[in-house]
């Protein structure tokens, strides 16, 4: 038996009064955790003490504020223990009473796990899994399933929450995580993920709330390592930013590959054939290569000057010091690297050391103070200065780019005359300053950064549209893992960057994870069924080993494909009309036309803004540009001039996939001309609209 019920003024439900009684001091329990997080006082031990105390105390409150939109539960399970029955009410973080029980559990929480993954075939210890509505934070009503009777269905709120409307940035999922979903959520820390994701289908927010619930299990460790999440622009980071913070995660640090490598300021772009080559795994030795190659051998013994006294390291010996630290150099075990900057400084301390044996072996006993000391005399600081050279990483990637020499011996073997020809700068800036720095060259920058010093690493990297990233980006993401783990998110069919490749292993690869289980998802649970299979028209062409993905649910009428003659009419007829509707709108068109469509909506006195990398992604009416639809999504698309977003590049079929995906309830397809040959419908004809199902 179920029920989905809601308050009658006439005859209140019992069991809804007493859930709004139960909300109701829920909330009151977390002001009351509020209160006595605020009230935590300094015992005055230290300054630095004081500090922390205030840096946790802060950290406590932002983790505890509440959003009056968001209840404190949204589920509840009931299960019997022994002779009694046990019920959790389950929310987006843990609430006690002021005698320290439980009022409401974290959804990460292990006790939490079977309302997500019960099942009338599989109860899991469950009689009832209650959800409820909600409505502006007032609880409206609720919906059983009895598990323990065998009773499962297609819940009405789960439903609910799964298509209601979206405008501004991206919500957390915790009300409506599903069992696949569920299993890559809460896998171990020590496992490496790979999440290949058809549209729809909750990839984002999964590995987002993969590193909620990491942070919630191994609180302490990753504290000490942090987590870190990648996305493939800033307009999506600004779009998925709540999320954490809305799940009590606040100390997350989210940026972009290019925000990994700024390490000099980007103000070129390079042709693609160009950045291809810069992005290629083979840059990484040539950069290597032209690093360890400035060493020289010794030529000459050293004198150096310890306690007062002056003793000869011979220059067999000093030999013997370089080739051992550079053999150490080319190791491939990353454990054992020695970085080129720690080889310069243990060179010094080497032949400090070999003076201090030789005063040792005189009877003397010079301290560790001293061999130090004697490490930064000038004629050891000369020596290594002679032998190992000082670099630093944009001069480097300047020097390989300047000087035709350098380049060619250290490409040698690797790289033929026509791609050194290509790499070169034409002409030669005159100094790292003046450079034109372009985003693949920031990514060598980086590189050279990570041969010449350790690079920090996380406990946990959440990477997300990882199949666009080039192979020298997947190499700057992995000096980022150290030891820790990862959990890479993508779609093979969304790959629009033109070093994409064809498997996740190359990828994995690359990110020193060859062996990371691929997950596959394939429900889509937020693009309607029409869209979909609309979009799925591509993938013969564009992925043909993919699986389509399926939808979980169908909207009649819910695409619309129109040719017209022209925009101006047309367009902002159809944006008016879904205007007058709640949720967002996204007019994605091909970047040359976004000055176009943007003055088009204007002029009809439509509010339409321009999203940019660098703009707010919440406007209700946001125009589009193709290249950063990837990972958004808003409640109707309409998707202009088709053909045109497909030429604008080489995988244009690809990001025609991508833009098709980004609806929510509603896509229109306007085109002046042709559609992509694959898209062509036997039922349309001239100027007629046509519902596809």
């Amino acid at each position: 038996m179920s029920s989905a019920l809601s308050e009658s003024t006439e005859s209140p439900d019992p069991v809804l009064t007493a859930e709004r009684a139960h909300l109701a001091r829920a909330a009151d329990c977390l002001t009351e955790m509020r209160a006595a997080a605020s009230a935590v006082t300094d015992a005055g031990v230290d300054a630095w003490a004081s500090e922390r105390l205030g840096a946790a105390r802060a950290e406590r409150l932002r983790a505890l504020a509440a959003d009056p939109h968001v209840p404190p539960f949204f589920g509840r399970t009931d299960g019997r223990v022994g002779e009694r029955t046990e019920t959790f009410h389950i929310g987006r973080r843990h609430v006690r009473d002021a005698a320290g029980d439980p009022v409401v559990i974290d959804w990460r929480a292990p006790m939490s796990r079977p309302f997500y993954q019960a099942s009338a075939a599989e109860p899991q210890g469950l009689e009832r899994r209650r959800r409820f509505g909600f409505d502006g934070g007032e609880l409206t009503g609720y919906e059983d399933e009895l598990l323990g009777a065998g009773d499962e269905h297609e819940s009405h709120y789960l439903r609910e929450e799964i298509e209601r409307p979206r405008s501004g940035p991206m919500r957390d999922i915790v009300a409506t995580i599903q069992p696949e979903q569920d299993d890559i959520v809460r896998a171990p820390l020590a496992e490496s993920i790979c999440v290949q994701g058809a549209p729809g289908t909750g990839k984002t927010a999964v590995g987002l709330h993969r590193a909620a619930y990491l942070l919630y299990t191994h609180g302490g460790q990753l504290s000490r390592t942090g987590v870190l999440v990648v996305g493939p622009n800033r307009a999506f980071l600004r779009y998925i930013e709540q999320v954490l913070p809305t799940l009590g995660e606040v100390d997350v640090e989210q940026t972009t590959v290019a925000g990994l490598t700024a390490r000099v300021p980007v103000r070129a772009v390079d042709p693609p054939q160009v950045a291809v080559l810069k992005g290629d795994a083979r840059m990484a030795e040539v950069l290597r290569r032209a690093l360890w190659g400035e060493i020289a051998k010794p030529v000459d013994d050293v004198q150096v000057t310890l306690t007062g006294r002056r003793y000869r390291v011979p220059v067999e010996r000093l030999k013997r010091y370089v080739d051992d630290l550079r053999r150490r150099g080319r190791t491939d075990d990353d454990q054992q690297l020695l970085h080129y900057a720690a080889g310069r400084e243990r060179l010094a301390m080497l032949v400090a050391e070999d003076a201090r044996r030789q005063k040792e072996a005189a009877g003397g006993s010079p301290t560790d103070a001293e061999t130090r000391k004697a490490a930064r005399t000038p004629e050891v600081r000369g020596f290594c200065d002679t032998v190992w050279p000082a670099r630093d990483a944009a001069g480097l990637v300047h020097a390989l780019l300047t000087d035709a020499a350098l380049l060619r011996r250290a490409a040698r073997g690797l790289l033929d005359d026509e791609e050194q020809a290509a790499l070169r700068w034409d002409p030669a800036p005159r100094s790292v300053r003046t450079a034109p720095w372009s985003e693949s060259d920031a990514v060598l920058v980086d590189e050279a950064a990570g041969l010449l010093e350790r690079t920090e690493g996380y406990g946990h990297v959440v990477l997300d549209e990882a199949q666009d990233l080039s192979p020298m980006q997947c190499r700057a993401v992995a000096r980022r893992l150290a030891a820790g783990s990862l959990t890479v998110l993508g779609d093979l069919a969304q790959a629009t960057s033109p070093w994409a490749p064809s498997d996740w292993r190359e990828t994995l690869a690359g990110l020193g994870r060859p062996g990371t289980v691929v997950r596959p998802l394939t429900r889509g649970y937020r693009v309607p069924g029409e869209v979909l299979e609309y979009a799925n028209r591509l993938l013969p062409v564009i992925a043909p080993d993919l699986p389509p993905a399926t939808a979980v649910r169908s909207e009649p009428g819910s695409l619309t494909v129109r040719p017209v003659s022209s925009l101006a009419g047309p367009l902002a007829d159809v944006v008016a009309g879904l205007a007058a509707v709640p949720g967002s709108i996204g007019v994605v068109c091909a970047d040359p036309a976004v000055g176009e469509v943007v003055a088009l909506l204007a002029a009809a006195g439509l509010p339409a803004v321009a999203l940019t990398d660098d703009g707010d992604a919440a406007a209700r009416i946001a125009v589009v540009p193709a290249t950063l639809a990837k990972g958004l999504e808003f409640d109707a698309v309409v998707v202009v001039d088709p053909a045109a977003i497909v030429a604008a590049e080489p995988r244009g079929l690809h990001r025609l996939y991508v833009v098709l995906t980004r609806a929510v309830s509603t896509l229109v397809v306007l085109h002046r001309g042709d559609l992509p040959a694959p898209l062509i419908d036997d039922r349309e004809d001239d100027g007629a609209a046509v519902g596809l199902a």
